[in-house]
């Protein structure tokens, strides 16, 4: 069965370029698409879709719909994931998208629309638990880190650093191996170390590669 997808966007040509890009994938559908945030929980409960991929700023307020929607649905709809588009490189706002759960979330800048692959393969991941975080937002939150807690991240190695990026990216641990033209053993390794380095534990609700990119931002923002 097809993934099917809820596409939402004020802007009717944002919509159409969006839906282009994901129905170019014979594997994903759309199902219906939203010009604003009331239509947008009309269709989530009448479709029930698997995905909604939503602006971060929609009418009635055009504030920050995308990502209080996202928070509703893990309680109303548990079981659809969510891919907030935004022309804004905000960590704030992936953190806020983030904060009660990575998985089955996403967070992209508009311009990875024009990389259909960037878009569909985020899609494919929520749908499956798994989370993406735009890496313009990855490079913005390492570079806070590094500048407001250098004891933290400062004890990683060069190698460590290019994980970290890839880990928030949403890449698996073959897709690092493969970008970095190591083995995944190597990439395990070096994500037990980066895990222990940051401090991160185990924990079902939380995905650690997300963390270790947002941790400092979490921790300042909550």
């Amino acid at each position: 069965m097809p993934i099917r997808i809820v596409v939402a966007d004020d802007n009717y040509l944002a919509r159409e370029a969006i839906s282009r890009v994901l129905e170019s994938d014979e594997e994903l559908e759309i199902v219906a698409t939203c010009p604003d945030l009331d239509s947008l929980r009309a269709a989530v409960d009448e479709e029930q879709p698997d995905v909604v991929l939503a602006d971060i700023q929609m009418p009635p307020a055009k504030s920050d719909e995308g990502i209080r929607l996202a928070k509703e649905l893990r309680t109303t709809h548990p079981g659809i994931a969510v891919v907030i588009l935004s022309q804004y490189a905000e960590p704030v706002y992936a953190t806020e998208l983030l904060a009660e759960g990575s998985d089955g979330r996403a967070y992209l800048l508009k311009d990875r629309v024009q990389h259909r692959g960037d878009l569909t393969r985020a899609v494919r991941a929520v749908a499956s638990g798994g989370s993406v975080l735009d890496p313009r937002i990855v490079e913005l939150l390492l570079t806070s880190a590094r500048i407001h807690d250098a004891s933290r991240f400062d004890s990683l190695t060069p190698r460590e650093r290019e994980v970290l990026v890839l880990l928030a990216e949403g890449w698996s641990n073959a897709g690092i191996a493969e970008q970095l033209g190591i083995t995944t053993r190597a990439v395990e390794r070096h994500i037990r170390s980066i895990f222990s380095k940051l401090d991160l534990g185990d924990s079902a609700r939380h995905n650690r590669r997300v963390r270790a990119a947002l941790l400092y931002l979490t921790e300042q923002v909550g």
